[in-house]
């Protein structure tokens, strides 16, 4: 039998170093929201690939739908010979996309691909070079994602030059001492002091930060930034790469604030853990580039659509958005009761739906990220698959599949609890 421990020695031997991982235990299967290592040793996962499998691990609708089109057509690129998949899905997300104007809709692999597009298409529908985007935020590793990015290390450090004119605003946080009115008026002063609002082609959001912590915009923070751009003629750009696919109560995160987005990139739990990303916007902004001008080799894969089509599908047949939000109930009162039963480093409890997050802080009060990742590690160690996130690292956020049952979530949280007492 393979060993984390012999696992772990080829991947020091061979992989590099930047690409780092969480914990040196390694996967061999994994069904719903349970994982088992190469040791058979059984996990629960809270962390969901990172906001990517809100239908669980292998979903056999998913599963089903990609086997059929494996047998069909794996590759011809579509730019050299399409296929209905990317169609069907390009259809069906125009049609779930908040607003009821024409869109189009382009196919590619990744999250920062996406935000990478939707810059392009600001640009080239505009006329205008400058992007505005908050401290905190999470684009991608991309040159213009990091540079679009509000966070150093990891994500920047050593990186650049960055693409220029990108500016940063801070993110409303009421929590630190920024409230929506002061982060719209960030805004509107580097519109006075740093950069000719004629100049910007868009502003870039998340409507709830991922790697930044789990904070959402405040809804009338949002419509305030939306009636900014329209005074101007700027895009409003929101990024859904995690936030999407009914996490957070909603198909969209945007939708909670009713406001209608120019473009909307997505990725993650689009298609079921097949690798697959999308931009989706006002056909007419979308139409600006000229053939040739913006695509992908493997963009759009069938078997991808395939998985994505099926994915929608199960959100839809499984009530995963009402899902969301009994998720959201039932961890964040398990945090607040832990909190009440003498857990004090925990504060700050807070859920959009099924994206829940808290945050630990030390006896003075201070964010504690030592704590954060000596619970990420020991809740690993013993079962339960954890993730960290913030700007301060120490926000612990939980991103587990929708499609998980009460009691496995409860043995999930009953080890956390119980590793966070032994810590």
């Amino acid at each position: 039998m393979t060993t984390n421990k012999e696992m772990q020695a080829r991947r020091e031997s061979s992989v590099a170093r930047g690409a780092a991982n969480i914990t040196q235990f390694y996967a061999e299967k994994a069904v719903n929201a349970e994982v088992w290592d190469v040791e058979g040793k059984r996990y629960i996962d809270f962390a969901g690939g990172i906001g990517v499998l809100n239908v669980g691990h292998l979903h056999p609708k998913v599963v089903a739908a990609v086997e059929a089109q494996l047998h069909k057509l794996m590759h011809t690129c579509f730019h050299v010979m399409p296929y209905e998949p990317y169609i069907a899905l390009a259809e069906k997300l125009n049609d779930i996309t908040p607003g009821k104007h024409a869109k189009k809709t382009l196919l590619l692999n990744t999250g920062a691909e996406a935000v990478e597009n939707a810059v392009k298409i600001a640009r080239a529908a505009t006329g205008r070079s400058a992007v505005i985007a908050f401290n905190g935020a999470f684009h991608g590793r991309t040159m213009m994602g990091m540079a679009l990015t509000g966070k150093i290390v990891p994500y920047k450090q050593g990186f650049g030059p960055f693409p220029a004119e990108v500016y940063h605003a801070p993110y409303p946080n009421a929590y630190y001492g920024v409230s929506a009115k002061d982060s719209l008026d960030a805004v509107k002063n580097l519109l006075k002091t740093d950069v000719d609002p004629g100049r910007v082609a868009a502003i870039i959001i998340e409507p709830v930060q991922g790697e930044g912590g789990f904070y959402q915009a405040p809804a009338d923070f949002m419509q305030s930034l939306r009636a900014l751009c329209d005074e101007h003629g700027i895009l409003l750009i929101v990024d859904e790469v995690q936030s999407g696919f009914a996490r957070t109560g909603k198909m969209f995160a945007v939708e909670h604030s009713g406001v209608t987005p120019d473009l909307i990139c997505m990725a993650k739990s689009l298609a079921g853990g097949m690798t697959l990303s999308a931009l989706v916007g006002n056909a007419e902004l979308m139409d600006v580039p000229g053939p040739g001008s913006i695509g992908s080799t493997y963009g759009g894969s069938p078997m991808a659509c395939a998985a994505a089509l099926a994915t929608i599908e199960v959100i839809e047949e499984e009530g995963l958005i009402e899902r969301s939000n009994e998720v959201g109930k039932l961890i964040t009162s398990r945090f607040l009761a832990m909190k009440e039963a003498g857990l004090t480093s925990i504060d700050h409890v807070r859920a959009a739906g099924g994206m829940i997050a808290c945050e630990l802080f030390d006896e003075k009060g201070d964010p504690n990220p030592d704590l954060a990742k000596q619970l990420v590690a020991k809740a690993t160690a013993n079962g339960l698959l954890l993730l960290s996130c913030g700007t301060f690292a120490n926000t612990i956020r939980v991103l587990v599949p929708l499609t998980a049952s009460n009691a496995l979530i409860e043995e999930g949280l009953d080890i956390m609890e119980r590793c966070l007492r032994e810590l």
